[in-house]
């Protein structure tokens, strides 16, 4: 694999889940990356990129903050000389009762994080993405952000905005050679979604999870890193401001009860 050869990438959630599994791809790609994640663990994932012979560098802080992205952006240009690719990654669901249940203390939280957390992030590339003429940013959004009943609300909104901000900012970086695009996730196991994986195992409902999309499945981590590898790659280098869902099909398609007999 050789599709970010000589990149220099910085992932944000790549503690675990869907941030974990594109750090490492990215490395096995050819990019020196630095992983970013505020749980302690980010550490295992730049030592096994570097066990695997690739190049890493863990940074441990609140990506929801100005000093956090600043630390990260920073510690990228000290290390590796520049930044060519950003994949603001970065989530929590939040609050996952019914909206009067809900604080604005939890709406900042979530908005904090999954929002004004990738607003600062992109920020915070741009200078030097446009000071060379070109960069790749890729953000998560979700299904959540398209349609009702894949999240929480706080979350949906959330990811309703990124979804926004990409395709603005799209805009805005007219003629700089810069891309930005998102990538929307489905029901992926990870550690987001174990409450709900653990629940159906428990019931021993397991086979049920994902009935809804056309796969009939859920998907994992490095299906939705093997998208946002596209995505920062020159391959996609005529993609821009484009959401790129992967949900093994899910908001393709109206809601259905599955019939052996079809429809």
């Amino acid at each position: 694999m050789s599709e970010l050869s000589g990149k220099r990438a910085i992932v944000t959630g790549a503690a675990s889940g869907i941030g974990r599994a594109s750090a490492l791809l990215f490395a096995r790609a050819g990019a020196r990356v630095v992983a970013v994640d505020i749980e302690g663990t980010v550490a295992a994932t730049a030592e096994t990129i570097t066990r695997e012979g690739g190049r890493a560098l863990a940074v441990q802080c609140d990506a929801s903050t100005e000093s956090g992205v600043r630390e990260f952006v920073g510690q990228c240009v000290h290390e590796f000389g520049g930044i060519d690719v950003l994949f603001a990654n970065a989530g929590i669901v939040g609050h996952n009762g019914r909206l009067e249940e809900q604080t604005p203390e939890v709406w900042s939280r979530v908005l904090g994080m999954n929002l004004v957390g990738t607003f600062l992030a992109v920020r915070e590339v741009l200078p030097y993405m446009k000071s060379q003429g070109k960069g790749a940013i890729v953000c998560t959004a979700s299904v959540a952000g398209l349609r009702a009943n894949a999240g929480p609300v706080a979350y949906s909104a959330s990811k309703a905005g990124v979804l926004s901000l990409v395709q603005t900012i799209a805009s805005e970086l007219y003629g700089s050679g810069v891309r930005i695009n998102a990538v929307s996730p489905g029901l992926i196991e990870t550690g987001m979604t174990e409450p709900l994986f653990t629940a159906a195992r428990a019931r021993g409902s397991e086979s049920k999870i994902g009935q809804l999309n056309p796969l009939t499945r859920y998907g994992n981590p490095e299906e939705v890193a093997r998208a946002a590898l596209f995505l920062a790659s020159d391959a996609s280098s005529y993609i821009n401001g484009h959401n790129c869902v992967v949900d093994g099909g899910l908001s393709s398609s109206l809601p259905f009860a599955p019939s052996r007999r079809g429809y």
